[in-house]
């Protein structure tokens, strides 16, 4: 399986989107279309943490004050079903790995692998 969530809205996801091959992904905005709780599962299944999938640079986080708020996973979880901005992104799943996020180091892994 290759799927990729994304944000159309985020600069940064358009411009990896146009960096790596999407052949055979399947794509899902998550603004228009957001996760599923089955789809997180399989996100978390990859992880086996939510926070890990969570973006603690939105700005809805500090707006609500989470920060200091300690967080439980079952936080993280709902969180993430409530509001899509909550979500790392893009989240690429490519088999039987799972690619979180824009940082260098994981896109340049994302690349490794798709070719």
């Amino acid at each position: 399986m290759k799927k990729v969530y994304y944000l159309k809205t985020c600069d940064t996801c358009r411009r990896i989107l146009n960096e790596v091959n999407l052949e055979g992904f399947e794509q899902q905005e998550i603004k228009s279309n957001p996760v599923t709780e089955s789809q997180l599962a399989e996100m978390y299944n990859f992880t086996k943490s939510y926070e890990a999938l969570f973006n603690k640079r939105a700005r809805l986080y500090k707006s609500m004050g989470l920060k200091s708020k300690g967080l439980s996973e079952k936080d993280y979880k709902n969180y993430l079903l409530e509001e899509y901005t909550f979500l790392k992104r893009p989240v690429f799943i490519v088999e039987d790995e799972i690619f979180v996020g824009n940082s260098k180091k994981e896109i340049e892994k994302l690349k490794e692998k798709i070719g």
